[in-house]
């Protein structure tokens, strides 16, 4: 270890301390992602307490040009966190619920507090923090905002965006940005919160958050729907809003080809369907008070197969047959990473178009691999479909063309090759290819001006412009 390297070691256990360094092998719950496809030692893993320990972390590694990538729960799908010689800063250790404000309903958190742990904590209170998703229970706030993570009730409460309030950042010199405002209603300048949250750790370390709570439901309505033509599920929707006063939280699809992988992968989960349809859908209505939720399910879904626009049904009569309802949509990761190479994607186009993007998207698939296979769900309700395939053969080139594409097709039907999984080092191609060019200008000039030395979580996110 050189002279330069060994300071530079010694002044970051100054910062935090012996025990919250790591190096060599004691790196390696930090070096590999969870999807199994990055993988690459760190320079160093430190685990601050505070948010001035980050700032002097920062200020020494702007000092010294060494990178850094913040790290929080690791559940990123797209190499986001990954960080070969740099410094990870961890923010597991600042896991803290500073404040609840229960008339307001919004909570203090620091970045390394769990989702779910989050949502538990108001429980009692008869609130919610309504993100929802496989990995709420590991996921952290830091990363969840980073990628202005969605979920399954977007279609209810928004992204993630939608549920902060305030931000707390360290700057890549160290300087720390006080965004903590509860406010709602704040015009003074640039809304630096929304530019951060999304960012994935290009413009700053967050290290708390003020984020919105919201009454606890404590009626639900769920069912999984069988479709024999994706078609009409927008109008099913409309149909389930109508009814229920827009009291829908969740309106998730799932196809064949999923729910048979998961009863394979699954064999002892309960299956739904005798029959193997093409679409199933899982609707769930939610409210504080009970308004006769089920009825009103019941009665949307009996109009529905008179009507002959679904096949069948089932509404789960007790909360264990919701639950396990629910296991079945939240496989979704489980699933698709279980078999290697996979190309898992985040696309969203508009909402009426989705029946038509699955429709043709198998053929385009068929032509660049003949030997493809491939799962889908989608959070419907905002156009969010995850479509997975697993090449034939480990291809890296037939790889890139079936990810090239399934975000083509996305754009051409005027969505999007990122939904809410951020774009990391997966979808870096897709940046260069799809973005506008000014708006690559744009934030590379952001970029510049927050992180002139560009240290934090350098390679991602941004394409190179030449």
């Amino acid at each position: 270890m050189d002279a330069r390297i060994q300071a530079l070691h010694a002044r970051l256990q100054a910062i935090v301390g012996s025990e919250q360094i790591f190096t060599g092998n004691e790196t390696d719950r930090w070096a590999k992602d969870w999807t199994g496809q990055f993988e690459g030692r760190p320079f160093a893993v430190v685990r601050p307490g505070t948010c001035e320990e980050v700032a002097a972390v920062l200020r020494l590694a702007n000092q010294y040009r060494i990178p850094v990538v913040p790290i929080a729960g690791n559940t990123g799908l797209n190499g986001g966190a990954y960080g070969p010689g740099s410094i990870l800063v961890s923010v597991e250790r600042m896991n803290r619920i500073r404040e609840i404000r229960r008339d307001a309903r919004v909570a203090v958190v620091e970045a390394g507090v769990i989702v779910a742990a989050l949502d538990a904590a108001v429980e009692q209170d008869g609130l919610t923090f309504p993100l929802a998703f496989g990995a709420a229970g590991s996921a952290m706030m830091g990363g969840v905002l980073s990628t202005n993570a969605g979920g399954s009730n977007v279609l209810r409460y928004g992204n993630v965006r939608d549920l902060c309030l305030g931000l707390e950042v360290v700057l890549p010199d160290g300087r720390i940005l006080d965004l903590m405002t509860a406010l709602k209603k704040d015009n003074s300048g640039f809304d630096l919160r929304d530019l951060i949250i999304g960012a994935e750790g290009q413009l700053g370390i967050i290290t708390a958050a003020i984020m919105k709570l919201h009454p606890r439901p404590a009626y639900h309505a769920t069912a999984l729907v069988a479709l024999e033509d994706l078609r009409v599920a927008p109008a099913l929707l409309n149909a389930f809003q109508d009814a229920s006063g827009n009291a829908v939280t969740a309106y998730e699809f799932m196809s064949r080809n999923y729910v048979a992988g998961y009863e394979k992968l699954m064999p002892t989960a309960r299956r739904f369907f005798d029959t193997a349809y093409p679409a199933v859908l899982l609707v769930e209505l939610a409210t504080v008070r009970n308004e006769a939720l089920e009825e009103l399910l019941e009665t949307v879904l009996a109009d529905a197969l008179e009507r002959g626009i679904l096949a069948d049904a089932v509404i789960a009569q007790s909360d264990m047959q919701r639950q396990e309802m629910w296991a079945l949509r939240e496989a979704a990761a489980e699933l698709a990473f279980h078999r290697h190479p996979v190309i898992d994607t985040d696309i969203a186009v508009p909402l009426e178009r989705i029946a038509e993007y699955m429709d043709r998207i198998p053929e385009i698939m068929r032509a660049i691999d003949p030997g493809f296979s491939d799962i889908a769900v989608a959070h419907f309700g905002d156009g969010n479909i995850h479509y997975t395939v697993w090449p034939s053969k480990n291809d890296p080139i037939v790889e890139a063309a079936l990810r090239a594409a399934i975000d083509a097709l996305a754009v051409d039907m005027g969505g999007t090759f990122s939904a809410e999984h951020g774009i990391g080092l997966c979808k870096l191609p897709s940046m260069a290819r799809h973005k506008n060019v000014s708006a690559l200008d744009m934030m590379l000039a952001i970029k510049t001006a927050f992180d002139p030395k560009g240290i934090l979580n350098p390679g991602k996110t941004l394409p190179g412009r030449s």
